[in-house]
């Protein structure tokens, strides 16, 4: 099992930006993918973005353009710089990783809260 922790949510203004991070607690050896997801209150979590060991790279359309997903292997950690923030932006954001291991579900983090205020 591989253990997650995200950090860089908190409360901003529509406009604004904020640079999430992942750490995961070892390294992932072998083909994997790291992505983000997020879950605002009353609604099903949806993915937002995901990216290969490789650095090839998607995002979601409501994100496009806005965010984008990096990834540091050296580090083990994987980032979402958001930029242009929204309202509906607003949710907890999960970091998810699937590998050899745990191809099905992949491990989460606990999440970390974005606030967008409009």
């Amino acid at each position: 099992q591989v253990q997650l922790v995200e950090s860089g949510g908190g409360l901003v203004q529509a406009g604004g930006s904020l640079r999430l991070s992942c750490a995961a607690s070892r390294t992932i050896f072998g083909p994997n993918v790291m992505a983000w997801y997020r879950q605002a209150p009353g609604k099903q979590r949806e993915w937002v973005a995901r990216i290969t060991a490789e650095g090839n790279s998607y995002h979601a359309d409501s994100v496009q353009g806005r965010f984008a997903i990096s990834r540091d292997n050296a580090k083990n950690t994987v980032y979402l710089q958001m930029n242009s923030l929204k309202a509906e932006d607003t949710g907890v954001y999960y970091c998810n990783v699937k590998y050899g291991g745990n191809w099905a579900t992949g491990d989460w983090g606990q999440g970390t809260q974005v606030t967008v205020s409009s």
